[in-house]
């Protein structure tokens, strides 16, 4: 059975958004998913309150490419207090991946963990 992805996801893949990185990023988050191979690195400029920009870089299957395309658009805009991710809310974004893909989801997921634990003390208290 054909894997089948939702028109969002499609579109993610096929023309992704915010591709690439920053010389001088506030924080940079890395992934890498040692069964699949897949690899994701995210590059965020924050200002004292929100994320100004995203961008990320990947090598993986569609949905990986996907992922992390709409996770940059998630965070866009998001105030550096609401930036924990789930891999449910990336899956949702894109309109559900199909079960064999939702591991592209965590990918970005825990890219965006480890962009946060960049942060560290950037990071508001509380």
């Amino acid at each position: 059975m054909a894997e089948r992805y939702s028109e969002t996801a499609l579109d993610h893949f096929q023309n992704p958004r915010n591709v690439g990185g920053f010389d001088h990023p506030d924080a940079i988050g890395q992934a890498t998913n040692p069964a699949t191979g897949a690899v994701m690195e995210i590059h965020l400029k924050v200002d004292a309150s929100r994320v100004v920009e995203a961008r990320f870089s990947a090598q993986g299957c569609t949905a990986t490419i996907a992922a992390g395309s709409m996770l940059t658009e998630m965070l866009s805009g998001r105030s550096v207090e609401d930036l924990r991710i789930t891999t449910e809310e990336v899956d949702d974004a894109l309109g559900g991946l199909p079960p064999t893909r939702r591991h592209a989801a965590r990918l970005a997921a825990d890219a965006m963990s480890s962009a946060l634990r960049a942060m560290g003390s950037k990071l508001p208290a509380g």
